[in-house]
């Protein structure tokens, strides 16, 4: 019997035909057509002003954080729970990561946020910066963990005042919008930049991708003109600033663009499936992980949660490879990770309670019934 997978790609739509499109045409590179038709697709379906398509999100995320002013030397709060890439984009930008402790949606806790910003920081000519090392606080990145909406309405205000960025890590979000409170606004677009990912797991993917979208024209101008190694003049090759390469390919758009001709058809597909989990995962020791009722969420991964704690992690995960279905335990704690051992963090409690009680649940458009009701019958057995 096949696998099934946690999240599997669904490829039926345009995606071979514009592939054969694009190879014909013999444009590859980044400034191929089927680049900007994807971009005024993601461009269109978030409601953003702009979007610019880089090669992938921890690329994205590493420009962002260029983008919105960080220096060498300063610092950024990020959360513990996250997958690792914009911890790892803060270190590429020589910065240094603050962590903070999540909320029981695993986004980052709004309110230690704020209680740390409180407390633990000074405001002076214009800058926010740490008590304890004495370092300017420049950025703060929110990771919608799952494709939840991270509650940040009053952490934004507040970062407003201390001239603090907020960088929107919507990498599993794409589909996930704010309700009343931001306007239906889609996530990447309540703070100053966002960045979105098209890897293999993800709702749409391009293989490899990622986009960074924003409402600020200026960010949008350096993101196009950094991402492809800082041109200023293309015939003589001048360079007035250090750029990258992390322009996205034509193939890989190609792709993108096939994607997001169906995002609703997959969105629809995650919704019934987080609906049909809801609904048959009953069992005294597990429930599922309900969504933010503040937002419009893309169910983009079901999080297993149980209560009993003679129920081990690792003994549901072996029963569950045995059975050729693939699970996963959330993150390891960032903070924990033993590169990170010697940055600050602040207050974090939650999220070690979070890593123990939590399985990542099979969650991909191309599940059916039968796959969920064997995923049950083995909840049952336990």
């Amino acid at each position: 019997m096949s696998k099934i997978q946690l999240n599997n790609p669904v490829l039926n739509g345009n995606e071979k035909k514009y592939l054969l499109q694009c190879i014909k045409s013999n444009w590859l590179s980044g400034s191929g057509s089927f680049v900007k038709k994807f971009e005024e697709k993601i461009t269109k379906f978030t409601k953003a002003k702009y979007s610019t398509a880089i090669i992938n999100g921890t690329s994205a995320l590493q420009l962002a954080i260029r983008l919105v002013g960080c220096k060498p030397n300063d610092e950024i709060i990020v959360p513990t729970i996250t997958f690792i890439a914009p911890i790892n984009a803060v270190i590429y930008n020589f910065c240094h990561p603050i962590f903070m402790d999540s909320d029981n949606y695993f986004n980052i806790d709004e309110n230690k946020c704020i209680d740390f910003i409180l407390k633990e920081t000074f405001y002076k000519n214009g800058n926010t910066y740490n008590k304890k090392t004495r370092k300017k606080i420049s950025a703060i990145i929110v990771v919608h963990v799952w494709g939840n909406a991270a509650n940040m309405v009053n952490l934004i205000k507040l970062c407003k005042q201390r001239n603090i960025k907020v960088i929107e890590d919507a990498s599993e979000s794409l589909g996930t919008f704010y309700k009343d409170r931001h306007k239906k606004q889609h996530t990447g677009l309540v703070g100053d930049i966002g960045c979105i990912s098209f890897n293999t797991n993800k709702v749409i993917t391009c293989g490899s991708g990622g986009m960074i979208i924003t409402n600020n024209k200026n960010y949008y101008l350096q993101s196009r003109y950094l991402s492809t190694q800082a041109k200023n003049n293309e015939i003589y090759y001048i360079h007035n600033s250090t750029g990258y390469n992390f322009r996205l390919n034509n193939l890989n758009a190609a792709v993108g663009l096939a994607q997001i001709e169906k995002i609703n058809f997959f969105l629809k597909k995650k919704k019934k499936l987080f609906n049909y989990y809801r609904k048959v995962i009953n069992h005294n020791n597990f429930y599922l992980m309900d969504t933010p009722q503040y937002s419009l969420n893309n169910n983009w991964m079901n999080i297993l949660k149980f209560s009993n704690k003679k129920i081990l992690l690792n003994d549901l995960i072996n029963l569950f490879q045995k059975n050729n279905v693939q699970v996963r335990p959330i993150w390891f704690l960032n903070h924990k990770q033993k590169m990170f051992r010697n940055y600050q963090n602040y207050n974090i409690s939650n999220a070690q309670k979070l890593l123990k009680n939590s399985l990542c649940l099979p969650s991909g458009a191309d599940l059916n019934d039968f796959h969920i009701n064997k995923i049950i019958r083995l909840l049952n057995k336990i």
